[in-house]
């Protein structure tokens, strides 16, 4: 028996490969195919079942394409209804791997359809737990994410979560594995570790969720309790998970088309496409073309997007580093982003060497920060509500990346503002967007926050103009 753990640190997702005498199971599939059918291929097995714990919101699951590509039988648990071919399984329901079995516990409470798969070895022994969104290691789903059309409350799902973890889950043996569908940096959770599994003893000890004397009315408060709005792509995602979508293949194809600086212009022209440069936060405020939209690949690039393009079926043309131009596509493609219509030959490079027109964004240290600084000086802190209110700059005024969308229009294009965050990634990303925008009077403070505050004054008060 093979448990293997494909973990995307993106999406802070983790995938399971699952073999047995030959056969083989995936446990939520990312988009792209090709991981799984290699992994396969290695141990000469065949991929009978494709189990999905749910509809994912975060991501766009793998299962369609990979059923198409190796005949596997895709499995949901209870109350998962879809538009596609699929096996609903029925609580308790066990399907043969080799010389394994899984068997199936509906969770009900992150989603309607939550469903854990148990493992069971060679021996009859309860193995491993492949827990979803239902248990995460630290945490549990949250229950706000499948409101919309069921008549249900956070609060009802939060009751129901309750009940799946005490009555399926903690019942089971202190030395099972639990295996989650995500890790640490997941919008999927509150305060997901950064362990990617653990046994369900230590969880029964550690995870706040699963304390022994909570009462069902504490853990609906504790586990509702400081949400944020989740991401604005998230339903569209669980959508097409449920309905269908392109093959990844179509996706891959129309989007790695090579285009030069002419032809990448014109591109942009005649479709109004969003042009989105995914380099280096360094080399990108230096030089890029106008208008142009900074999410760079080595930060959390996929959720960033889903975060912050309002329609994923917009075209998008891409500058990127040379050579992870296909790279750039697949990961748009995981959250649903599948309009990519070409990419730029020859990177940023070949826009400057072609004489066009090109922007900067005026970046500066932290030192060079508080020479300027003083009572007067207007700044913006793009970190989320949370980092701002435990420590920030004083007079700053929170602009929290993840809703620039829906709060830029409270900022004063006339006057100029520094801006930072933690690390200088999301600072770059919100100086682009606003600039884009018509916002001019932009210095970004490219430099960690634990080196701004100390050479600068610092609260941790929040005052009552903070943006929400």
């Amino acid at each position: 028996m093979t448990i293997e753990q494909i973990y995307t640190g993106c999406l802070a997702q983790g995938a399971y490969y699952i073999e047995s005498n030959g056969e083989a199971a995936i446990i939520d599939p990312l988009r792209e195919s090709k991981p799984y059918l290699e992994r396969a291929e290695k141990d000469n097995s065949k991929i009978k079942y494709i189990f999905e714990t749910h509809f994912h919101a975060d991501f766009v699951s793998g299962h369609l394409d990979l059923a198409k590509k190796t005949g596997a039988k895709i499995v949901y648990g209870p109350k998962a209804d879809t538009e596609y071919v699929k096996h609903t399984a029925t609580d308790g329901e066990e399907f043969q791997i080799g010389k394994v079995k899984i068997k199936v516990l509906h969770t009900p409470g992150h989603t309607p359809e939550s469903t854990c798969y148990l493992l069971i070895d060679e021996n009859g022994k309860e193995h491993s737990l492949f827990t979803g969104d239902t248990l995460f290691i630290g945490d549990v789903g949250r229950p706000d994410l499948a409101q919309a059309n069921t008549g249900l409350t956070q609060e009802d799902l939060a009751g129901w979560l309750f009940d799946s973890l005490r009555n399926k889950i903690m019942t089971l043996p202190d030395d099972v594995t639990v295996y989650p569908a995500h890790g640490a940096g997941s919008a999927c959770g509150k305060n997901m570790s950064s362990e990617t599994f653990d046994l369900l003893g230590n969880q029964k000890k550690n995870n706040y969720a699963l304390r022994a004397d909570m009462t069902r009315d504490e853990f609906i408060k504790e586990v509702t309790d400081g949400l944020l709005p989740p991401p604005s792509y998230f339903s569209a995602n669980a959508q097409l998970n449920k309905k269908g979508y392109e093959s990844i293949d179509v996706v891959m194809e129309r989007g790695a088309k090579a285009m030069s600086p002419r032809e990448f212009e014109a591109a942009a022209n005649a479709t109004e496409a969003l042009i989105m440069d995914v380099r280096d936060k360094a080399d990108f405020v230096k030089g890029f073309v106008p208008n142009s939209i900074f999410i760079g690949l080595d930060g959390s690039f996929a959720p960033w997007v889903g975060a912050l393009i309002p329609d994923l079926k917009h075209p998008i043309l891409i500058i990127a580093p040379q050579g992870r131009e296909e790279e750039t596509v697949k990961r748009l493609a995981r959250i649903g982003c599948d309009n990519s219509i070409g990419y730029l030959k020859g990177g940023f490079d070949a826009w400057k060497k072609d004489g066009r027109e090109v922007d900067s964004i005026e970046t500066i240290d932290a030192a060079a920060f508080a020479e300027k600084y003083n009572d007067k000086t207007a700044v913006l802190d793009v970190r989320k509500p949370t980092e701002f209110s435990a420590d920030h700059v004083e007079n700053s005024q929170n602009l929290p990346l993840d809703f620039i969308n829906q709060t830029m229009h409270e900022i004063n294009k006339d006057t100029e503002y520094y801006m930072h965050c933690r690390s200088g990634y999301r600072s770059t990303v919100a100086a682009s967007i606003l600039k884009s925008r018509g916002f001019s009077k932009l210095i970004n403070v490219q430099d960690k926050f634990d080196t701004i505050s100390t050479l600068v004054p610092v609260t941790d008060f929040v005052c009552p103009s903070t943006l929400k």
